[in-house]
């Protein structure tokens, strides 16, 4: 009886670590009914519509969607943005050519009429948030079949759209929540014209590169600026001169005032995917199938990607980015799959299934609603998988493995035009220019044999395309000699054919696209895609689908005093947590905090990826850090806590307790990237841009102090 005490103080320990983790990836509208007291408890001294208001500005109102898979916020009342130098990558890549290197040297805008235009570019700001569920399952029952269930879903969901924005430039997107079981709309508004400010250069915003990438310590300064320009009224409006600096309702006061261990830290942010109630089947197909085959053909493109980079400057800034993109999910796989053995999820996940069939057994009523289910995962999971895989394999060593196969496929609107009035916007949209003045055909020349013959040897041949028997019948299997002659014979590999073509192009001109050897691959496989694959693979998602609903409706229940959050998909959500190390494995233990001295210990490794400007040595040699030093006179660079995030959160804004920012989300630690799956509060963490470093770059080593005037500092 003496130790039941200890016994409880144990539990209440456990549980206010838990709480404390950092999981959870929140609706914003939500906050007041679940996380407000919680978030209190943990230091946060602002209030539920302080951070999410439909009736006055709030946080909510400085953050964006940023193009189309980032986050920004604003940082001053002239509707200046900050997000990932990442995120920013591919516009300042479209402005840098060999005379003006962007990417390389950094741009600064020295004063508005500087900063530079970007087509296509937005900001989205999110209204506000709408609980339209009753409003849509009014609609349904259980008799339905998924088809039915959707066509009525989509149906509702359009005229309750329609009603939202009905005479408003608003556009409205309603989601499924929990597997279909709740549905919420997003009321947004769009910014189209958006400028680039500035951008530190790559050795900066890019530091350590893809070495470094998804790892901890790291001293990467990862941010870029864009300011949003607005027309008459405020609003949106395309691109003019005379457009004015966008007047947002809210901007982020930034704190000088830095972190220290334990400190409460928010992440507001658009995390695009979570999937944390797959089953112990789809974790082990991931695991131990799909992750591995698509780092190994990421692996064949990344190894003549970099070969072909180091042999030429100018190929180096052609493929920065898309190097960059590839490599990107390849590192996070590994890491993922690392992180799922080391937490055993496949077998906590059948831990948890078999939890779930025991309390379904407890009841007959149970019995009828969920009896068999998880034996039912099994049993299509089993026959979904060669179709996951064979898209995987699409994907990966076909459409968006072969660069010209994926451009060639965009000519397809081009064969079906029928008004000749059409063509010249359709020739527009192919972008051809874009395209050529990042393409070496020697890398894909390279690449494609590598890809197909992994696709032959590993993907069952009912999933092969057409393609393969003819390089069987007319090339004696040899796949190099079929890729040399395509690249030989098509007009698409050389851009002077193509300029030339287009220039004239006429509709009777479509049977030349369609004779081509390029074309003629493109739609081999896309004819499989459309045929063979696709219709299996929709098949099994939505009886998977269905199925999903249902468990995670019985797990909330089997759960009811639990409260879940749910998974992430590209609407606003906050997550919480503290600024924390961790310890990644026996004896080593990581702080939470780097500094420019660990950035200068990486520079004189002498390896490429740490190289460093002059200047940025200069100032720290002579430790001139202006104001954004921290107590001990050192510039803090990066710094990790345990918020929970995902891709989509790159470029969030990382919140202090009073509402100031303190930083900007780039990363994640590679032990947490299963993440998306399974949280670990243990080794979970977002890795954030310190705002003092990207202050320091801004006002003391680009010299744009005009920038810094514009922001609210708070010290």
């Amino acid at each position: 009886m003496r130790k039941r005490p200890f016994i409880l103080l144990f539990i209440l320990l456990l549980f206010s670590g838990s709480v404390f983790s950092g999981e959870g990836m929140w609706i914003p509208s939500l906050l007041h009914k679940f996380n407000m007291d919680d978030m209190h408890k943990k230091g946060f001294r602002l209030s539920a519509e302080e951070i999410y208001s439909i009736n006055h500005s709030s946080l909510k109102d400085a953050i964006v969607i940023f193009g189309g898979g980032c986050t920004g916020e604003l940082i001053s009342d002239k509707g200046l943005l900050i997000t990932n130098h990442h995120c920013g990558y591919g516009s300042i890549q479209k402005h840098s050519t060999m005379e003006h290197n962007y990417l390389e040297d950094g741009f600064w805008a020295d004063n508005m009429e500087e900063e530079l235009t970007n087509p296509g570019l937005t900001a989205t700001f999110l209204v506000r948030i709408e609980d339209v569920t009753d409003r849509v399952v009014q609609h349904l029952n259980e008799e339905m079949a998924e088809q039915e269930r959707q066509q009525v879903i989509d149906s509702v969901v359009t005229e309750i759209e329609k009603q939202a924005t009905e005479g408003t430039h608003y556009r409205a997107v309603t989601k499924p929540f929990y597997y279909g079981n709740e549905f919420y709309m997003f009321i947004y508004e769009t910014y189209r014209d958006v400028r680039l400010v500035g951008a530190p250069p790559s050795s900066v915003g890019k530091y350590g590169k893809d070495r470094d990438n998804w790892m901890w310590p790291r001293h990467t300064g990862d941010f870029s600026l864009f300011r949003i320009y607005a027309g008459k009224n405020n609003e949106p409006a395309e691109y003019d001169p005379a457009n004015q600096p966008y007047n947002p309702g809210k901007h982020l006061p930034i704190s000088l005032n830095g972190i220290d261990k334990g400190d409460f830290t928010m992440v507001m942010g658009y995390p695009g995917s979570t999937e944390q109630h797959l089953t112990s089947h789809a974790v082990s197909i991931i695991q131990k199938h799909r992750n591995p085959e698509r780092i190994h053909l990421r692996d064949i493109r990344l190894e003549v990607m970099d070969k072909y980079m180091s042999e030429s400057e100018a190929i180096e800034l052609k493929y920065a980015a898309k190097q960059s993109g590839v490599s990107n999910s390849w590192k996070r796989w590994k890491g993922m799959i690392r992180g799922l053995k080391r937490l055993d999820a496949i077998e906590k996940k059948q831990k948890l299934e078999k939890e779930f069939t025991q309390w379904v057994r407890s009841s007959t009523k149970r019995q009828e609603e969920y009896g068999g289910l998880i034996q039912t995962f099994e049993s299509v999971y089993d026959d979904y998988q060669p179709y996951v895989m064979a898209r995987d394999y699409y994907i990966e060593a076909g459409y968006y493995g072969n660069e010209l196969m994926r451009f060639v496929a965009g000519f397809n609107e081009l064969i079906d035009a029928r008004n000749p009035d059409n063509i010249p916007s359709l020739i527009d949209n192919l972008d051809a220019t874009s395209f050529y003045k990042d393409y070496v055909p020697a890398i894909d020349r390279e690449i494609a044999p590598r890809l197909f013959r992994a696709y032959r040897k590993n993907i069952d041949e009912k999933f092969h395309p057409r393609v393969f028997d003819r390089i069987d019948q007319q090339y004696q299997g040899d796949v190099k000699a079929y890729v040399e002659e395509l690249y030989e014979e098509s007009m698409f590999t050389d851009s002077s054919k193509v300029y030339a073509f287009l220039d004239e192009f006429k509709l009777s001109d479509t049977s030349r696209i369609k004779k081509d050897p390029a074309y003629r691959l493109a739609q081999s496989f896309s004819e499989l895609y459309r045929n063979k694959i696709m219709p299996g693979y929709q098949k099994y998602n939505v009886q998977l689908d269905s199925l999903y609903r249902i468990y995670v409706r019985g797990l909330r229940t089997m759960k009811e005093d639990q409260v879940f959050w749910p998974d992430a998909n590209f609407t606003m959500r906050v997550a919480y947590g503290e600024v924390k190390g961790y310890q990644p494995r026996d004896a080593v233990v990581y702080q939470y905090q780097t500094t420019l001295e660990g950035v200068m210990q990486k520079n004189r490794k002498g390896l490429e990826v740490y190289q460093l400007p002059d200047k940025l040595k200069t100032l720290y040699h002579e430790k001139d850090y202006g104001k954004y030093a921290n107590s001990q006179g050192e510039m803090p660079v990066c710094f990790i806590a345990s918020n929970h995030t995902s891709g989509g959160n790159s470029g969030s804004p990382v919140i202090n307790a009073n509402g100031e920012l303190i930083g900007v989300n780039f990363d994640r630690n590679w032990e947490g990237t299963m993440s998306d799956i399974m949280y670990d509060p243990t080794q979970c963490r977002n890795i954030t841009l310190d705002i003092r470093y990207a202050l320091f770059i801004i006002d003391r080593f680009a010299e744009a102090d005009w920038l810094i005037e514009e922001m609210t500092l708070v010290q």
